[in-house]
């Protein structure tokens, strides 16, 4: 026989109130190890079934005019696996009063005539047991199928969280690598523009060398005459405004040649304050707010007041009808600013109440060469130019701006343990020191260049000797001709003016080497703290700056 599982505690139910049915019914059962318990009333019988009944036995009378709705319904709720079997025991066919109707109500039913014999009885008992044993296997296996279908379930969703998170994860990803990808390529197409700018400048700053040096000694020859001289002046206004715009072009590409030095930033601000206020329209209120106490900065002087110049136009011609410009310096510190090294920072605000920008020409802002001016009103290069001298001084340009409320532009310049330089007026030449005559050996690949920087240098008063490559420079060196001063320019082929100028220390050691750059690409060592002069020059800037070099060489091998 099979086992009814462990976890069932199952019973018969018998229902046979009158005579000794119910009590020998149970004692056969209990024969056949099947539990078992009586009920004396169809309502008794009700309240007792359950999923743990495992059969019914009724004796037929038990049912006479009693109310079996509730049995029905009970039987009618039974669950899909269930159909709990029921034994009638009926009198003689042609003496019972069972009803088929009452057959069909109870659903799964056995007649068992009376009297009955005990192995019928119990054969009986058994078999209906053997069914209900089934039922509950199907129970079981129902039970197992709707668990697998949950785990199933739970793991189609957990599945599909994990492959909607993989697919998220993926995405971003892919989203982070284009993005990547077009920093990237953002980042070299400006790194090739900055290359080719760079040049350019360069090569352009060569030509204003010839042209700013020949104009300024034309100007020493040119006849009184007031046209002559005029046209002379704008040819000059013009070549220095040249000379600006390389100035930018180099800034952008960070490759101007900075003179770093201790500044008091507030003080220069406040020294510009006459320049800004005759720069930007009447209309515009000029409010400066300097901190006390600013820690110096590490910045080129000329090139900061060329950037706050700048960023004072800007904002002029963001409010045509008026309004204010506030400049503002204070000490800060950069613990937690993008793109900028921990530590002591001077931060310049330059606030403006005007327009303002839209995040997508705010993104766009610092590109060279563009500009939301009109054509012609402004190069692109102004914010390109302060953000490239920003990175080259190690600080940053920031930028925040809301359409119809203003721009506020932010140059981080980093602070200084120094003590500010002072420096004594530079247009004063040493009277000394430009008397004396001097040999000057110049040197420079380009034959313009060379030309008018040569003849600049006799119409100072000294001897020039010229020549146009290092090689040559060296076999002057190596001879007994006589040079005070080598004048050399930087980016030259083969052999460029750092390199000379080592190789000219190891034949002539107290040699004064003066070095004429248009930028700052200088290799460390020795070439790089050498005295130098920014092209273009003109003849009195050449003139301080030989002097100068002159003292410096003398002070240093006395």
């Amino acid at each position: 026989m099979s086992r009814i599982p462990s976890s069932v505690r199952s019973v018969a139910l018998i229902l046979a109130p009158i005579g000794r049915d119910a009590a020998i019914a149970q004692q056969l059962l209990l024969e056949a190890a099947i539990r078992s318990e009586t009920r004396a009333t169809v309502a008794e019988l009700q309240a007792a079934l359950s999923d743990h009944t495992s059969f019914v036995i009724i004796a037929e009378e038990a049912l006479h005019a009693a109310d079996l709705r509730g049995l029905s319904a009970w039987l009618e709720a039974q669950p899909a696996w269930s159909d709990l079997p029921f034994i009638i025991l009926a009198h003689h066919p042609h003496g019972s009063a069972f009803h088929p109707r009452l057959s069909e109500g109870l659903g799964n039913v056995t007649l068992l005539e009376r009297p009955f014999h005990p192995i019928t009885f119990r054969s009986v008992a058994r078999a209906a047991y053997k069914a209900r044993l089934r039922q509950y296997e199907v129970r079981a296996h129902l039970e197992r199928l709707q668990e697998s279908e949950e785990n199933l379930e739970r793991r189609v969703v957990a599945r599909t969280a994990e492959l909607d998170r993989a697919h998220q994860t993926l995405l971003a990803e892919m989203q982070q690598r284009e993005q990547a990808e077009e920093k990237l390529r953002q980042s070299q197409k400006m790194e090739m523009i900055g290359q080719l700018t760079g040049g350019v400048a360069h090569d352009f700053n060569n030509l204003l060398m010839a042209v700013i040096g020949n104009l300024d000694l034309l100007r020493k020859r040119a006849p009184d005459d007031p046209t002559t001289l005029k046209l002379m002046d704008g040819a000059m206004q013009g070549a220095q405004r040249g000379a600006a715009l390389t100035r930018r072009l180099l800034a952008f590409a960070r490759r101007q040649d900075l003179k770093i030095e201790p500044t008091d930033l507030g003080q220069l601000v406040h020294n510009m304050k006459n320049l800004i206020e005759r720069s930007i329209d009447s209309q515009i209120e000029l409010v400066m707010q300097v901190a006390p106490d600013l820690p110096p900065v590490m910045v080129d002087a000329n090139q900061v007041e060329l950037a706050i110049l700048n960023l004072a136009v800007n904002a002029r011609d963001a409010m045509p009808n008026g309004g204010q410009i506030r400049i503002e310096v204070e000490d800060v510190t950069s613990d937690h600013i993008p793109g900028l090294p921990p530590g002591a920072f001077v931060r310049l605000a330059v606030v403006d109440t005007g327009v303002g920008m839209d995040s997508e020409t705010l993104g766009k802002a610092t590109e060279p060469f563009f500009s939301t001016k009109e054509l012609g009103k402004g190069t692109g290069l102004g914010l390109s130019m302060i953000d490239g001298l920003a990175r080259q001084l190690g600080g940053a340009l920031r930028l925040d701006s809301v359409v119809g409320r203003g721009t506020t532009a932010e140059f981080w310049m980093p602070a200084s343990i120094m003590p500010v330089t002072c420096h004594a007026p530079a247009t004063q030449v040493d009277e000394a020191n430009a008397a004396s005559k001097m040999t000057v050996l110049v040197v420079d690949d380009d034959g313009l260049i060379l030309m008018s920087t040569a003849m600049m240098v006799e119409d100072l008063g000294h001897e020039v000797i010229d020549v146009n490559s290092g090689a040559a420079a060296l076999e002057i060196l190596r001879s007994d001709r006589k040079v005070d001063l080598l004048l050399t320019d930087f980016a030259m082929p083969k052999m460029n003016g750092a390199q000379l100028a080592s190789a000219a220390k190891g034949i002539r050691p107290h040699l004064a080497v003066l070095l004429a750059t248009g930028y700052a690409e200088l290799p460390g060592g020795e070439g790089f703290s050498l005295p130098r002069i920014a092209k273009p020059y003109q003849q009195e800037q050449l003139a301080v700056a030989v002097a100068e070099t002159m003292r410096a060489s003398a002070g240093r091998f006395a």
